[in-house]
């Protein structure tokens, strides 16, 4: 399984935490908030796997063009959560993709310094 960094979806990770839209929560909260398979579903009819593709920070480019290509979430098809970065940057490095691992690092570090200067994310938030 060749893993690496799935570029476009951190940019889309970069531009929607300078837009705030992010859920400042603990590491603990991405059982609860991540997305449910039926959710995935119904996000993949309506916008595509492409675009499904884009809320994964790693992607599988040996393995078929299907939801199991694409690794380590990082929000829910509208916001970044901050739990569920945490948990690909743990992840990621437990697995030697040190691209993702990094990657997450600095989204880590990009919504730590909202979180530290007191900005509200934005009111497009969900959760």
């Amino acid at each position: 399984m060749a893993v690496k960094l799935n570029e476009t979806a951190f940019d889309q990770a970069k531009k929607l935490i300078e837009e705030r839209r992010v859920v400042l929560d603990e590491r603990d909260a991405w059982s609860e908030h991540q997305p449910r398979a039926a959710d995935e579903n119904r996000f993949i009819e309506g916008h595509g796997l492409e675009a499904y593709g884009r809320w994964h920070l790693g992607v599988d480019d040996g393995a078929e063009a299907r939801k199991g290509r694409y690794k380590f979430p990082y929000g829910d098809f509208e916001n970044v959560h901050r739990c569920a970065v945490l948990s690909a940057e743990s992840r990621a490095g437990q697995y030697k993709h040190y691209d993702i691992e990094r990657a997450c690092a600095h989204l880590h570090g990009a919504m730590d310094l909202l979180k530290d200067s007191g900005a509200k994310p934005s009111s497009k938030n969900s959760k």
